[in-house]
């Protein structure tokens, strides 16, 4: 994993781990692999792995089971919410960056909806 010098180590391993599970890469209930496996496969402390799975243990995205491991919750309903908050900070962030260049909402939604078409036709 290539880590981003200005965000922390932990934050982008947790947002790696997000995006798994939102994508279906890492399945409801499924066991995560241990935090010594993902720190090699990451390149990262352990200690930088484990306060991002406490964080996501924290938020009920992923459930500790005592001496069987991390596991992805099986409620698909905070799977859902993870996965719209995560589209809600990445349109926010978007947002400000074109009202930034003084696009009016109605600029910006009209470039959106232009590139959701040529992505189309481009496929």
């Amino acid at each position: 994993m290539h880590f981003d010098d200005k965000i922390p180590i932990y934050y982008q391993i947790k947002n790696h781990i997000y995006h798994e599970i939102i994508t279906g890469t890492l399945q409801p209930g499924e066991k995560l692999p241990s935090v010594r496996q993902l720190a090699v496969d990451v390149t990262a402390n352990v200690n930088t792995v484990q306060r991002a799975l406490s964080e996501m243990i924290a938020a009920g995205i992923i459930e500790s089971k005592r001496g069987r491991g991390n596991f992805v919750t099986m409620e698909t309903t905070k799977i859902t919410d993870l996965k719209t908050q995560l589209v809600t900070t990445q349109l926010a962030h978007v947002y400000q960056q074109l009202h930034a260049l003084n696009l009016s909402d109605e600029e910006i939604l009209t470039s959106v909806q232009q590139y959701i078409e040529q992505r189309g036709q481009n496929k």
